[in-house]
């Protein structure tokens, strides 16, 4: 057990990104993934959003003060429940609706309303954590290995995710609402979760340690994706199995730029995906 208290068989999910108020939709998106993963039914899905949301956007208005600092994001499930980890580094949140902001973020008695378990600790300089525990109710088969602890990354999104059946939906859901802050058509839009769909696919022997570490970083229309750690040699395979023999065509071309990188001993595929 790790000193979060998480089990060996549980799936584990991290991300690490910017404490913006635009970024909450994309958390909201990805552990909404992790819990469709874990075949939560819809009304703990919509109470996962709404306590999330919550968390979130305190982190977000009050934990730097106007400044920009990590918003810290952990969650891990069994068959059961959901625990969403919730950190900030700086001033902490407040627990207090703020008037002011029409939003879901109703309070902290909000969260412990839709919560079968709920915890908020920290202090002057140690920032604050809001732990909170949701009932899912998943299928039996649902938990996978935990993962470690995503790397702080203020610029873009660190997401590290168990490689196999948790990719796919967590990073359509990611990739879908980057490219839509980066004012995709729709037809863009289609072709870069397409592309990330297909990159879910492969296998999860390719990780080298069995952790899928997605990095995105959105810049003016475009964004970049960055998929690795992978087993040396293996990312030149990773983009051939975008191939499509049936039309000789490769779903790579859907990229606007791709290209494998080695780094400490490991391949990583990084992907440009422009909006026009």
């Amino acid at each position: 057990m790790s000193e979060d208290g998480v089990e060996p068989s549980q799936a584990t999910v991290g991300l690490t990104l910017p404490a913006r108020a635009e970024n909450v939709t994309l958390v909201r998106h990805a552990l909404a993934g992790l819990a469709a993963a874990l075949d939560a039914d819809e009304s703990a899905v919509a109470d996962l959003k709404t306590i999330v949301t919550e968390a979130c956007m305190n982190v977000c208005t009050h934990a730097y003060d106007g400044e920009e600092g990590p918003l810290e994001v952990r969650a891990w499930g069994d068959q059961s429940s959901l625990t969403v980890r919730i950190r900030d580094q700086g001033a902490g949140i407040r627990p207090t609706a703020d008037n002011g902001r029409k939003s879901l973020r109703l309070g902290l008695p909000l969260i412990a309303a839709l919560t079968s378990d709920f915890e908020i600790k920290g202090g002057p300089g140690r920032g604050t954590e809001v732990r909170m525990s949701i009932s899912l109710q998943p299928g039996a088969d649902g938990a996978l290995p935990t993962v470690a602890e995503p790397v702080a990354s203020p610029t873009g999104t660190e997401i590290d995710v168990p490689a196999g059946q948790f990719v796919g939906p967590i990073l359509s859901r990611v990739v879908s609402m980057t490219a839509t802050r980066a004012n995709f058509s729709i037809d863009r839009l289609s072709d870069a979760v397409l592309l990330s769909d297909a990159l879910a696919t492969n296998s999860p022997q390719d990780f080298d340690d069995g952790t899928a570490r997605i990095s995105i970083e959105q810049q003016a229309q475009e964004f970049m994706l960055r998929v690795g750690p992978l087993v040396k040699g293996s990312g030149q395979r990773f983009l051939e199995r975008l191939m499509i023999p049936e039309i000789g065509a490769s779903l790579e071309a859907l990229a606007d730029e791709t290209e494998v990188e080695s780094v400490d001993g490991h391949d990583y595929v990084r992907l440009r995906i422009c909006a026009g």
